[in-house]
């Protein structure tokens, strides 16, 4: 793994895509540090941090569309996959490699605490803490890029797609509010849920008659228990949707000053979770 993370760190500062991470990401926090920070006098680096959102939307994408599909468009993936690594260290070296790219920035960002301090009164572990929680949502970023990147061998198709991801991430919240609070909108909410949970088990064990069984049964149940108690389904699908909200997270952490260890176990274990999908679409190349 670590020869693999070695030539994929590498391979990035050789091509220029991790200098223009950097610069880019560097730029728009100079740029919101002066506006909130030094300009405006407000105390918390934190909350400039908040604003870099939208710009990982656009930025994460770029880093991540080659990590997977370049080599599978070139073959080299044959090379890799040949190697004497396990699969699992493949992926792992080349989700380390980007993710030490996104970290760089973030690091660097650690002297804006102290130029407040230097001049004024700042809340260093408080801002610390954001910067961490910054960190452990870039892993889940960069995990997902990544899991986009493996099922293409386009670069751009995988960039495009990694940013829509992003994009319907950022805006979670707003779209949740669109969703009627009534009964009848959350139940076939839970009916789309158990089709595709349904598709992601065939997707993944291949076995027809499990999928077949569970969406029968979860179909099932959740019409007997809508026909039974309908009003359990009173915003029941955005109170569903609303957990998954990375903005919530950020707010607690940059905003309300709150320590969210909820939200930075949730990163981690999407983080994981994609680490997992990408090492098994892989694998099923491998074996195809």
């Amino acid at each position: 793994m670590t020869a693999i993370y070695k030539r994929e760190l590498r391979s990035y500062f050789s091509s220029m895509i991790a200098y223009i991470f950097i610069a880019f990401v560097l730029a728009f926090i100079g740029i919101f540090f002066m506006i909130y920070n030094l300009s405006s006098g407000y105390p918390r680096f934190s909350y400039s941090l908040s604003a870099l959102m939208l710009i990982f939307v656009f930025a994460v994408p770029i880093l991540t569309m080659k990590s997977m599909a370049e080599d599978r468009k070139n073959k080299t993936d044959q090379m890799l996959l040949t190697a004497p690594v396990t699969v699992t260290s493949i992926v792992l070296g080349k989700f380390l490699a980007m993710l030490t790219v996104f970290v760089i920035p973030l690091v660097i960002s650690c002297l804006c605490p102290l130029i407040i301090a230097t001049f004024g009164t700042a809340q260093i572990g408080s801002d610390y803490a954001s910067i961490f929680s910054f960190i452990c949502m870039g892993a889940m970023l960069v995990a997902i890029g990544m899991f986009v990147s493996s099922t293409t061998e386009n670069q751009i198709i995988s960039a495009v797609v990694t940013m829509a991801i992003m994009l319907v991430m950022y805006l979670w919240d707003s779209l949740v509010s669109l969703i009627p609070q009534t009964a009848m909108p959350s139940m076939i909410g839970m009916l789309v849920i158990v089709v595709l949970v349904a598709l992601v088990i065939y997707s993944m064990s291949k076995n027809a008659m499990a999928a077949m069984i569970f969406a029968f049964v979860g179909m099932a149940g959740v019409l007997v228990l809508y026909f039974v108690n309908a009003s359990a389904y009173i915003g029941l699908l955005p109170s569903i949707l609303s957990a998954f909200s990375i903005s919530h997270i950020v707010s607690n952490f940059t905003i309300y000053n709150v320590f969210d260890f909820g939200g930075l176990f949730f990163y981690l274990s999407v983080a994981v979770l994609f680490i997992f999908l990408t090492v098994q679409s892989v694998q099923k190349r491998r074996w195809s």
